[in-house]
């Protein structure tokens, strides 16, 4: 056999594990464009720090300028992401998410074709409301199309869109500015967009929502699969079984039995973990307002102990990446191109820290640990502080690039598993809410991380950047002033990442206790709506 057909043969039996692991053909294209909605919001970050020279060359701007953009932007999708959520709880999820698209290739489009500074930020600005859209209706809407003991290991494919997403920004955008100019990034990039929003039009299923009780059982009763989760003493998955129609998801193949699909909640039920009374409540889509909502999620303790986490470890990531070329130049005295392929092989280790991290977090349910979630959290933050003090004081790249290869996978790792148990916690009918609240605090820490990050390196390197200046788009010299102070930094804000594993101790003593309140709430509004709906058939 020749090599080209080996490596065909190769890909193609990758391609069909692959899409044996997500439950066949249609779980796998719905994985993918949900996956695909996150890659859109990544790569648009990524491009904007691929282009940075050129976009302040072209614009005649500076520093400032560029990065009050990012941070506008990003605030915008913060605040707007509380309203979405709201939306996401209240109307059609898939309809929502390919419209923002839709207006997101717009937005691009239209920055790609700015005249000014002004008219380029007004686009970002739109373009911050828009993404806002992403987060809450991809969190509902996997809630819905998932059973409660596989959601970590979907998670896990669906969060490789943000990691995929940013370096396909880079390449494209560097590729496109090289040839064409900068504008070209920006208009090119509105192109998948365009796709991916026909494609969900089209393919994206929208499921009934997370419900429980009479409800969900009917559903199931009647084989369309489209039922939520249980009530005590009857366990339901909130999602759609498997093996089963999840919306348009049906594979055959997907045969599991109800222990398996409702695992969450057997674990709560053979622990005899009782609801706190105050936490049920029978909300249907319309009758809490976006206040009300936005208090009840915050009064679930391990909601707000998974939010404060999981933002902390994206505070990190986005400090450490807004700053990793240069470190990486300065420490070990390599070229721009020599850094670009260190961080394509730790982005690699983060990949596959998702993979091997969202299935250990389904692992250890199956397992009989009904807080096997929160444990790969702890294990991942606590893990990634610990490989990455070597690795940042190392000198030798041969000795560090391993390390910061294991951390990227451990600091990965967390978030499937997380992402999974904040659905667990919350209501079916208030996860769009839930997760306006957490993208508000992940995207604000976000956006003050590079700014913390850079000042603090600042201080602590004693010394001034070169006047050529240095950053992912320049080839200049790196200061040892800039090496030795971000380096300092990196290790300073190791502190708040290993602060994230350890408050996830405290979520291993509420978490059962609130996956039975949210199992409860789901059970009493599915039973407040059958009976809303017998009295409006009387009358």
């Amino acid at each position: 056999m020749a090599p080209l057909d080996r490596l065909a043969a190769r890909v193609r039996r990758q391609v069909a594990e692959t899409t044996h692991a997500m439950g066949g053909p249609a779980r796998a294209r719905t994985i993918l464009l949900l996956a695909s909605a996150l890659a859109l919001d990544s790569a648009d970050k990524g491009a904007i720090g691929a282009i940075a020279v050129q976009l302040e060359h072209g614009l005649h701007i500076g520093n400032a300028e560029l990065g009050l953009m990012v941070t506008v932007s990003s605030a915008v999708g913060a605040v707007a992401t509380i309203p979405i959520g709201s939306l996401t709880d209240r109307h059609k999820r898939s309809r929502l998410l390919w419209v923002s698209i839709t207006l997101w290739a717009v937005a691009q489009a239209a920055g790609g074709l700015a005249p000014t500074f002004a008219i380029l930020l007004a686009t970002r600005v739109a373009l911050g409301a828009v993404t806002g859209t992403a987060g809450p209706t991809v969190a509902s809407l996997t809630g819905d199309l998932f059973e409660p003991g596989e959601r970590s290991r979907m998670y896990g494919f669906i969060l490789t869109g943000e990691f995929v997403g940013t370096g396909i920004g880079i390449l494209v955008a560097e590729a496109a500015t090289g040839l064409f100019g900068w504008r070209a990034a920006f208009i090119i990039l509105a192109v998948p967009s365009v796709v991916l929003a026909w494609a969900m039009r089209r393919w994206l299923p929208e499921p009934e929502r997370g419900g429980t009780g009479a409800g969900a059982r009917r559903a199931r009763a009647d084989g369309n699969g489209r039922g939520g989760r249980g009530g005590r003493g009857a366990p339901r998955g909130r999602g759609a079984p498997r093996g089963r129609a999840t919306g348009n998801v049906t594979d055959a193949a997907s045969e599991e039995s109800e222990k398996e699909r409702d695992l969450v909640l057997h674990l709560v039920e053979k622990h005899q973990v009782e609801p706190d009374e105050r936490l049920v409540v029978d909300t249907t889509d319309e009758d809490m307002s976006l206040w009300d909502a936005v208090v009840y999620v915050l009064r679930v303790r391990t909601n707000v102990v998974l939010i404060l986490a999981s933002s902390l470890g994206y505070f990190f990531f986005s400090g450490l990446g807004t700053f990793a070329v240069i470190y990486i130049r300065g420490r070990y005295h390599t070229g721009q191109g020599g850094a670009t392929v260190i961080l394509l092989a730790i982005g690699i280790g983060a990949l596959v820290g998702l993979q091997v991290a969202g299935q250990s977090g389904d692992a250890l349910l199956k397992r009989g640990r009904i807080d096997g979630r929160i444990l790969v959290g702890v294990a991942g933050y606590t893990t990634a502080a610990a490989l990455l003090v070597p690795a940042l004081l190392g000198r030798w790249l041969f000795v560090s690039l391993p390390l910061f290869i294991l951390a990227a996978g451990a600091l990965a790792a967390p978030n499937p598993a997380l992402d999974a148990a904040r659905l667990d916690v919350v209501p079916g009918r208030l996860w769009g809410r839930a997760e306006g609240v957490r993208t508000l605090v992940r995207q604000a820490l976000q956006a003050f991380a590079p700014l913390l990050f850079g000042v603090l390196s600042a201080t602590l390197g004693s010394g001034k950047p070169p006047e050529t200046g240095v950053g992912i788009n320049s080839h200049g010299p790196v200061s040892a002033a800039q090496t030795r102070g971000l380096e300092w930094t990196f290790v300073i804000m190791l502190v708040p990442l290993l602060g994230a594993g350890l408050v996830l101790l405290w979520a291993r003593r509420t978490y059962p206790t609130d996956v039975a309140s949210a199992a409860a709430s789901d059970e009493a509004a599915a039973v407040r709506l059958e009976r809303d709906g017998e009295q409006h058939a009387t009358r």
